[in-house]
């Protein structure tokens, strides 16, 4: 007999029950359970978070190189836009997506009241001003799965 404990409580397993209960001991599968612990849902995502974001970085990398170059021979400013969010167990973070309005370097205009530069009228419409996302979901700062983090003026 096996002793376990299930809730809190003792008990004792008999040997028929035993293959029942017993993790995959063979084979990758039961070596990643092993090392890695996959059975946590926290660590599945973190992994499917950062195996499809590095393939979706590698794929747009050019477009976004490109991006990049356009936005900053259109105007001054930065190439990104930072927002301030709210993400996992509620640390802030930076939200990071490429700039589609004019800038205002004295910052006396409101971001609703800014014009959207050609450019950025164009990445709206196909939502490729998204894609600096990938690098928060490499960061760890928000998911592919969930990728809208809350805004702090929200939660206050």
């Amino acid at each position: 007999m096996i002793e376990i404990w299930i809730n809190g409580e003792q008990r004792l397993m008999p040997p028929s029950d035993q293959q029942q209960y017993a993790a995959p001991t063979r084979g990758i599968r039961g070596y990643l359970q092993r090392v890695h612990n996959l059975h946590d849902p926290d660590r599945m995502w973190r992994l499917a978070d950062i195996v499809i974001a590095c393939a979706l970085l590698t794929v747009t990398l050019p477009l976004m190189l490109f991006v990049s170059l356009a936005i900053k021979f259109e105007g001054p400013g930065p190439v990104f836009d930072r927002h301030s969010c709210i993400g996992r167990r509620s640390r802030r973070f930076q939200m990071l997506s490429f700039r589609t309005i004019a800038h205002d370097p004295e910052g006396t205009l409101p971001r609703w009241a800014r014009n959207p530069t050609q450019i950025g009228q164009f990445l709206r419409s196909t939502r490729i001003e998204t894609l600096p996302r990938l690098i928060n979901v490499l960061r760890g700062e928000m998911s592919i799965t969930d990728p809208d983090g809350s805004s702090p003026s929200f939660l206050d």
